[in-house]
C-alpha cells in the first residue's frame, strides 16, 4: 500500500522536502555500525519510520535525544519507505519517568501499544494528545495501573475499537438494568446473565467507570476501587489482544516489575 505522506512526481523521480515537526519516539534500533532506525509518532504526519544516519556518533545533530518516549522537534526529509532524520532538538526526555522503574514500564508500554496499533502515515492528533498527556502525567505523578487502564480504553476508542459496554455482545440486550454481567476473556465483550453463564463477573461500577473514562479528558480523574481495577483489566486486555498478532514485549516487563500487573 502506498504511503499517505505528501510527495510529488516529476519525470518519475520523487521530489522530497525537509519538514519540521514535533514527535514522540516510539521505538529505536541500531542499524549497522553508526545508524539508527527510529519509529516516530509525529503530530502532523502520524507514525513514520525514519533512519538517522551516523546517529550513534553525531552528538551535534542528535545530542543523544533519540530515546524511547522522548519528545522532540525534528528536521526530517519525508519520503516513501524510511524518511531521513536530519536533526532533532529535545523538548523533554521526561526525566522523572526515567528515574522510576514502574514509570519506565508504563511509558514503554504505552509507546509500544501505539506503535503496534497505529497505522503508518495517518495523522491522528487525538492519539498524539493522549500519548503526550499520559507521558506528561506520568512524569509528575505516581505510576498507577488506573491511569494505564484510562489510557488503554481511550486509545481503543480513538482508533475505532471502542469496547461495547452498553449491550450484551451475544443477544444485544441493554445492560443498563442488568442485575449481573460477565465477561469472557477468550471472546471479549460483556454478556448479560442469560448469555454469560461462565466467565468473570463484572460490576455495574466497573462499566460506569470505563464509560466515564471515555468522557473525561484528564488523567487522574478516574480511579478503579477494589475489584473494579481487576475487572477493568478483564474487559480491556482481551480487547487489545484481539488487535495484535503477537504479544507485547513491554507487557512482560510490566508483569515482572510490578506484581499487581501479573494478575
Amino acid at each position: 500500500m502506498r504511503s499517505h505522506l505528501s510527495f510529488s512526481l516529476r519525470k518519475k523521480s520523487v521530489i522530497m522536502r525537509t519538514d519540521q515537526t514535533e514527535a514522540i519516539v516510539l521505538a529505536t534500533r541500531d542499524y549497522g555500525e553508526a545508524d539508527k532506525i527510529v519509529i516516530l509518532f509525529t503530530r502532523e504526519h502520524g507514525k513514520i519510520g525514519s533512519i538517522a544516519r551516523n546517529a550513534k556518533k553525531s552528538r551535534k545533530r542528535f545530542g543523544g535525544s533519540l530515546e524511547v518516549f522522548a519528545r522532540l522537534r525534528l528536521q526530517i526529509v519525508l519520503k516513501e519507505g524510511l524518511s531521513r532524520l536530519e536533526g532533532s532538538d529535545l523538548i523533554t526526555v521526561y526525566p522523572h519517568i526515567r528515574e522510576n522503574l514502574a514509570k519506565i514500564g508504563y511509558a514503554g508500554y504505552a509507546c509500544e501499544l501505539v506503535d503496534r496499533l497505529l497505522p503508518e502515515a495517518q495523522p491522528n492528533t487525538r492519539m498524539y494528545r493522549l500519548l503526550a498527556s499520559y507521558l506528561e502525567y506520568l512524569d509528575s505523578n505516581p505510576a498507577l495501573a488506573d491511569d494505564r487502564r484510562f489510557f488503554e480504553v481511550n486509545l481503543l476508542n480513538i482508533l475505532g475499537y471502542r469496547i461495547p459496554l452498553e449491550n450484551c455482545r451475544q443477544c444485544g440486550a441493554a445492560l443498563d438494568a442488568a442485575a449481573e454481567m460477565r465477561c469472557q476473556p477468550l471472546n471479549g465483550g460483556i454478556y448479560c446473565v442469560l448469555c454469560g453463564r461462565s466467565g468473570q463477573k463484572i460490576s455495574r461500577q466497573t462499566v460506569t467507570l470505563l464509560n466515564r473514562a471515555m468522557e473525561t479528558g484528564s488523567f487522574g480523574k478516574i480511579r478503579f476501587p477494589g475489584e473494579s481495577l481487576r475487572e477493568a483489566g478483564d474487559i480491556i486486555d482481551p480487547a487489545i489482544a484481539s488487535h495484535l498478532n503477537r504479544p507485547l514485549l513491554s507487557l512482560n516487563f510490566l508483569r515482572e516489575t510490578l506484581p499487581a500487573e501479573g494478575n
